[in-house]
């Protein structure tokens, strides 16, 4: 196994660790969930398990369709290796169905589709509760410029045209997700995580949520909703 060096940042679901080459880092997955921006924190065991591994088989999948990744390889259940990328306070949330802060700001109805998916960027800023912001905003206060915007917007419509479709076959409805992107020698390539964490995924037959929304709702079996997941994705 890589020799793992000193912390170098914690967050709300990992620890980040330096690795033996300076231009990787160790990402360690923790079973720690927080939800409303960290004002509900719990636990879901095993957690860390389910999304480290769920995020290696999604990660090789986009890597496979040509789309660039910080992935290196799983190094043990809850550890995996990474290129050390700068990342862009940007979260890039995608949308294929109406749900969650969509329906409530615009008042749409849950569960209708939304074709073709729709993009949108948060500025990464727990302080600020992570708000809603346009381009302009970004531009504003020089977090990204056009050109990275409409880069960003693009892979995030790249990785939904392969996701969607890898989770289709698994009977499983891609609500939305959030991304992130880092910058690797000047290039953006995909980092963060994929995972039921990440994304909100009903079951195309019963239409039960199958993520983070469990605990976020108290609605039970949160457990065994990423073990499910776990299984259809690493089968």
């Amino acid at each position: 196994m890589d020799a793992m060096g000193s912390m170098l940042y914690e967050g709300k679901a990992k620890k980040i660790f330096a690795a033996a080459r300076p231009d990787q880092v160790v990402h360690y997955f923790k079973d720690d969930a927080t939800a409303f921006n960290a004002e509900k924190r719990g636990t879901i065991v095993d957690k860390g398990v389910v999304n480290n591994r769920v995020s290696e088989r999604l990660f090789t999948l986009i890597e496979e369709k040509g789309i660039p990744t910080h992935f290196l390889k799983r190094l043990s259940d809850r550890e995996m290796l990474t290129k050390k990328v700068a990342i862009v306070p940007v979260e890039v949330v995608v949308r294929n169905l109406v749900a969650g802060s969509l329906a409530k700001r615009l008042g749409l109805r849950v569960g209708d589709a939304i074709e073709p998916a729709i993009v949108e960027f948060y500025y990464k800023n727990d302080a600020l509760g992570d708000p809603l912001v346009n381009d302009d905003h970004l531009r504003l206060m020089n977090v990204a410029t056009p050109g990275v915007l409409r880069e960003l917007r693009e892979l995030a419509h790249k990785v939904n045209a392969v996701l969607k479709p890898f989770f289709d076959e698994r009977k499983m409805q891609l609500v939305d997700f959030k991304l992130e992107f880092g910058l690797f020698h000047n290039k953006l390539i995909l980092a963060d995580e994929i995972s039921p964490d990440t994304c909100r995924f009903w079951d195309m037959e019963t239409g039960e949520s199958m993520d983070k929304d469990r605990f976020r709702k108290d609605m039970g079996k949160i457990e065994e909703a990423y073990q499910e997941v776990l299984k259809r994705v690493c089968g």
